[in-house]
């Protein structure tokens, strides 16, 4: 018989018990001793491990099994009749984030009661001027978070890719840029002229203010919100993001690249052209050569003027 199954109490057929050997009434009293001082520590290990757990502060947010984030991260989403589009975008929001602030442009839709049916704690904030550069700056100003995220509503931004923005960011960035065509990025949705006219604008932004930009014209960006002090955000329209990416480095602030994927709008129509925001983004980008940042003045984004309504 295997001394690994030997019975209790010997059988006739067994060896004789070795000198010094523990009766069996002796060893099972050894064996619940030993049970029993098993346990205590197993108890005393997950008490400690309790304990452990209740001195991490609350404030911590689980990203996933092996990491947590603390500062809390705010998702700015401008949107004007995207009733349809929300409940894509809300749903690839991860749940860690600390709020969403809808900026609502006027919509004549649902947009605002499709917000609030996802999402009860949603911030809506009603815009009073126009621009998706208007949108936003209002929508930076209603943030309580340490962190800043720009997403689209058009459905063409997953918000499964915030977790990568977010690390850049704890990693030691200051500015986080979406970048479609840094290695892993990629789009869906740009036309060959739209592609030329980036690639263009791209290169005399590098040359210019000595960036090393991959992409120029994409809103998927996220930033601590330290950063709105030491850029000014004075447009209105969709050059809003080139201005920003502009600044971010005459500032001196850390740059880093996160390549993101661009999909097709799910429903309705872009209103961005080519052409028109094309010459404006040019505009930006001429307008602020060889300008001091010392000479601007007012406050970083307009976060003391009342711009918005919140609700």
């Amino acid at each position: 018989m295997s001394s690994f199954l030997r019975p209790a109490v010997p059988g006739p057929h067994d060896p004789p018990a070795r000198a010094g050997a523990p009766e069996p009434a002796a060893a099972a009293s050894t064996v619940a001793a030993t049970s029993t001082v098993t346990a205590t520590h197993t108890a005393t290990a997950a008490s400690t491990a309790t304990a452990a757990l209740d001195r991490i502060p609350a404030r911590y947010r689980p990203i996933s099994s092996h990491l947590a984030i603390t500062p809390p991260v705010s998702v700015v989403i401008p949107a004007m009749n995207e009733a349809e589009n929300l409940p894509h975008v809300f749903g690839t929001l991860p749940g860690w984030i600390h709020e969403v602030v809808l900026v609502d442009g006027n919509s004549t839709d649902a947009t605002v009661d499709v917000a609030r049916g996802l999402r009860p704690d949603v911030k809506v904030v009603k815009q009073v001027g126009k621009g998706k550069g208007d949108a936003l700056i209002s929508g930076f100003a209603a943030c309580t978070g340490d962190i800043i995220v720009m997403v689209d509503a058009d459905g063409s931004a997953d918000g499964q890719e915030i977790v990568s923005y977010v690390s850049a960011l704890v990693g030691g960035a200051d500015f986080a840029k979406g970048s479609r065509f840094a290695n892993g990025g990629g789009t869906d949705d740009m036309t060959p002229i739209r592609k030329l006219g980036n690639r263009i604008l791209c290169g005399i932004v590098n040359a210019k203010f000595g960036a090393r930009y991959t992409d120029l014209c994409y809103g998927y960006n996220a930033f601590w919100r330290h950063c709105l002090e030491s850029i000014t955000l004075d447009c209105t329209g969709f050059e809003i993001e080139t201005l920003m990416n502009i600044r971010v480095v005459k500032a001196g602030l850390r740059v880093q690249e996160v390549p993101s994927h661009e999909y097709l709008r799910i429903h309705g129509v872009s209103n961005l052209s080519a052409v028109r925001d094309g010459l404006r983004v040019l505009r930006v980008i001429l307008k602020e050569k060889g300008v001091r940042r010392a000479a601007r003045g007012g406050p970083a984004t307009g976060l003391n003027s009342p711009r918005k309504e919140a609700s």
